[in-house]
């Protein structure tokens, strides 16, 4: 039995004012993440679990929480993985603008990535599909939970919100058309799946995990 613990990098600049990042664009964390993630880590180790190995986004912004992360956690010898299936969405002429920007010019192509992702398939704004998304990413976790199939390995995965939530809702079994069905992820959330079968099946153990950041959230913190 393998669980995975993933986590959603810190909040950054862009994310404060509202822009999509994707995988081609990135901003650093804001200063107060940085809290955030040691809040994260001391939660952690209050369940005192040994981690095996984390493996995160080439993406500064996810780079950069799992290094202070792997820091906080006291761990010796963890190692840090970068593995590029790992990174965001690639959202094409989306990223770098904000919100509103994309919404007022691509309103089809916004309200199937964040209601319909099954109308996202064929999308005008040149991004990558939810399809072609989770394919990447679960080549690498079905490689990961083959290298670690102790019931005592634990892996911490640090990735990005838009792409964890179809990559985990997929795992578990949700269809295509209702990946966006809980919303999304929050910065600095923990969600926990396992699997028994090597990646065969997975089970929600705990889904965007929140509490332990011990502060009110706004509209900013998820997506």
């Amino acid at each position: 039995m393998t669980k995975l613990f993933f986590v959603r990098h810190g909040k950054t600049k862009w994310n404060l004012e509202g822009r999509y990042q994707g995988a081609g664009g990135d901003s650093p964390l804001l200063p107060g993440s940085y809290q955030d993630v040691s809040r994260l880590a001391t939660y952690l180790l209050s369940k005192k679990i040994k981690f095996r190995a984390i493996y995160t986004s080439p993406l500064l912004r996810a780079k950069t929480t799992a290094v202070f992360l792997s820091e906080n956690l006291n761990q010796k010898n963890l190692p840090i993985r970068v593995e590029t299936g790992l990174r965001e969405f690639n959202l094409g002429v989306m990223e770098g603008k904000t919100f509103k920007e994309v919404e007022a010019k691509f309103p089809a192509a916004v309200d199937a990535f964040r209601h319909h992702p099954d109308l996202f398939e064929e999308n005008e704004v040149q991004a990558e599909t939810f399809s072609e998304l989770i394919l990447r990413m679960r080549q690498v976790i079905l490689m990961i939970v083959k290298s670690y199939p102790k019931d005592s390995d634990h892996i911490l995965i640090v990735s990005h919100g838009a792409a964890l939530t179809a990559l985990m809702q997929s795992l578990i079994g949700t269809p295509l058309a209702d990946l966006r069905k809980n919303g999304g992820l929050t910065n600095t959330s923990l969600t926990v799946l396992e699997t028994k079968d090597q990646g065969q099946h997975f089970k929600k153990l705990q889904w965007n995990e929140t509490s332990f950041l011990g502060k009110n959230l706004d509209k900013t913190d998820s997506i």
